[in-house]
Order: C-alpha cells, then sequence, then structure tokens
C-alpha cells in the first residue's frame, strides 16, 4: 500500500534530503534521494532537488510507492522475437503487457516472458529490469530493445542517453492537427495535482517531440511521431497539452468506442549494433485492433 506524509519546515536552510530524513526516519538517505530524483517528493507543489535548501514554512508531500517484488521467476509468455543475435532482441511487444515488475504489477511483464526464453538475462542490470535499455507504456504497442549482456546494455543506453537512436510511432489523435510538420518543446514533470500523472510543468525535465501528419481521417488525425527525449508519458502528454490527444488514452486523451487501449504504436526502431557498429533498423506492423479502429472511423 502507498504511503504519503504531508511536512511543513520547522527550521530554514537545511537541505531536503536531510530534512526528509530526519522527519521519517524509515527512509535513508539514499532512498528519499531516489524518491525525490522521482518527483515523488515536492516541495510548495514543486519537483526540487536533494540539496534545495527549505524556508521556513515550506510545504514538503512525500508519496512512497510500495516496494516491488525482489525475485523474478521466468512465465511461459509468449514472445514475438523480430531480431536476435549474441549482444540483443528485438522484440514486438503487445499492448497489455507491462515491461518489468513494479507497484500494481508484481510479475506478468515483458522481463518475464524473456528470462522464460534467456534465463541468464537475469544477470544482466538491474535485478528488476535485467537487459532493459528502454520502455514502452503498458499499453502501447510495437518494437523494443533488451539487450543480452552488460558491455551491450551499456552501450545501448548511451545511445538512447546520446538521442542517437531513431524512434517512431504511429498516434491516431482528435481533432486535425495542424500545420502537417511540427514541433513540441515542453518541460515535463509530475503533475504537482496528481502524483501518478505527468504535466507540463515549468520545472520539468526537458522534452522535444517532432511529429509529421500522415493522413486525416473523418474528424481525426493519424500521426508519426519521433520523440528526440524519452520522458515518462512524453508523446502522450505533448499531444494533450497541444489540445489533441490520443485517442481511447485513458489518462490524458479522450475515449472511443473503436478501442479498448491507446492508440499509440511503436512502429520503428534504429540504432547501431553494439557488436559492429552498424546502424539497422526495425519495424512492427501496426496490430489488428488499431487497423480495425481505423476502419471503424474511416
Amino acid at each position: 500500500m502507498d504511503k504519503s506524509y504531508s511536512l511543513t519546515a520547522d527550521e530554514g536552510d537545511t537541505r531536503l534530503d536531510k530534512y526528509v530524513c530526519a522527519r521519517v526516519p524509515e527512509l535513508s538517505r539514499t532512498r528519499v534521494q531516489k524518491l525525490i530524483a522521482a518527483g515523488n517528493i515536492t516541495v510548495n507543489g514543486q519537483p526540487a532537488k536533494p540539496g534545495l535548501r527549505l524556508n521556513i514554512g515550506d510545504k514538503i508531500d512525500i508519496d512512497i510507492p510500495p516496494t516491488p517484488p525482489r525475485e523474478l521467476k521466468p512465465e511461459a509468455i509468449p514472445l514475438k522475437i523480430i531480431y536476435e543475435d549474441d549482444d540483443l532482441l528485438v522484440v514486438d511487444k503487445p499492448a497489455g503487457l507491462t515491461v518489468h515488475p513494479a507497484p500494481g504489477h508484481p510479475a506478468h511483464t515483458l522481463v518475464n516472458a524473456i528470462l522464460a526464453h534467456f534465463p541468464h538475462l537475469a544477470d544482466v542490470g538491474d535485478s528488476l529490469r535485467p537487459g532493459v535499455v528502454h520502455r514502452l507504456d503498458k499499453d502501447t504497442s510495437g518494437v523494443m530493445l533488451v539487450a543480452k549482456n552488460s558491455a551491450a546494455q551499456a552501450d545501448l543506453a548511451r545511445q538512447f542517453k546520446s538521442h542517437s537512436v531513431t524512434k517512431a510511432y504511429l498516434a491516431l489523435v482528435k481533432g486535425r492537427l495542424e500545420p502537417e510538420n511540427g514541433i513540441i518543446e515542453a518541460d515535463i514533470g509530475r503533475d504537482p495535482h496528481n502524483r501518478k500523472k505527468m504535466a507540463v510543468v515549468a520545472a520539468g525535465r526537458k522534452a522535444r517531440t517532432e511529429y509529421r501528419v500522415i493522413k486525416y481521417i473523418g474528424g481525426y488525425t493519424l500521426l508519426e511521431i519521433m520523440p528526440e527525449t524519452g520522458r515518462t508519458h512524453q508523446i502522450r502528454v505533448h499531444l494533450a497539452a497541444i489540445g489533441f490527444p490520443v485517442v481511447g488514452d485513458k489518462v490524458y486523451g479522450v475515449k472511443s468506442p473503436f478501442l479498448t487501449r491507446q492508440f499509440l504504436h511503436a512502429s520503428r526502431l534504429g540504432f547501431k549494433l553494439p557488436s559492429t557498429g552498424e546502424y539497422v533498423e526495425f519495424e512492427s506492423e501496426l496490430p489488428p485492433d488499431l487497423e480495425k479502429a481505423l476502419e471503424a472511423i474511416g
């Protein structure tokens, strides 16, 4: 179960992380710093840094999510592999499958499925996210990359961090989006009014999303989206912020009688193979449920 605290600073010029540790002894300093980095600790409703100096009267809100399970178990979940070599896997993730265990999703994830095929991946990287170098939302389908050894994971992580990976998504939005090509630049952080959501906020992290219109269908627009950065829920938040929410998105978008999930599909992923440095691209076709939605509105 989640825990939450609301504190009011009773002394000034004290570091945020030190103050929270003193007031909530169950939290280690490392845990506090991780909560701050994740946006789970805010000061006066805004994200902060561990070294922020508090003023008397500052309001500190703390949300502590439940601790995820410590042990991962292989599960015989069907897995569609697009490409495989000694360093990595490229898989076609279906909608409805969470990438790795987290609060609320302790099992039945993509990682559990991968471990059934490749048990040695349990020793690659984070114990709860072995081999994971990027993520897709639970209800986003499409092409995903998984490292098979630590060296490949470090190489691929560097490519993502330097924004040299090509990422393309297909999204259906409500309304006629113009102009036909554009860039959305708006910082993203935790929504100060709902800690389970992300939002465009002044104190957020830099986020940049490029789009182009593929076609207009009735009162909808089918887009190709190329996010430069990889913030949580970035595409969904950015499109909602400019007034063109993703169809079927129950959190940021608009409901649809044609869909039970958001119309967002990772259609293309390009990167350099760790072994040779050769640039490669892989694609995933639009799944049947999204194809049927296009037919229904078209």
